[in-house]
């Protein structure tokens, strides 16, 4: 995947779209990006591969 918007964008459109994700949803540490992914996607009850989806598609607008 190509990456085209900044992190801080992608979770402002993510924000805007699941109105049930805060700042907090989006807080990890290096090295801890996978348990951020895995907080995510059962927050926002998507597998692992509609999240990846997902962040592929918010490249595209």
């Amino acid at each position: 995947m190509r990456i085209l918007r900044s992190w801080r964008e992608q979770k402002v459109m993510l924000k805007r779209r699941f109105p049930i994700l805060c700042d907090k949803d989006f807080d990890f540490m290096d090295g801890q990006r996978e348990c951020m992914l895995d907080k995510l996607s059962a927050k926002l009850n998507k597998t692992r591969e509609e999240l990846e989806l997902l962040f592929a598609e918010l490249q595209t607008y």
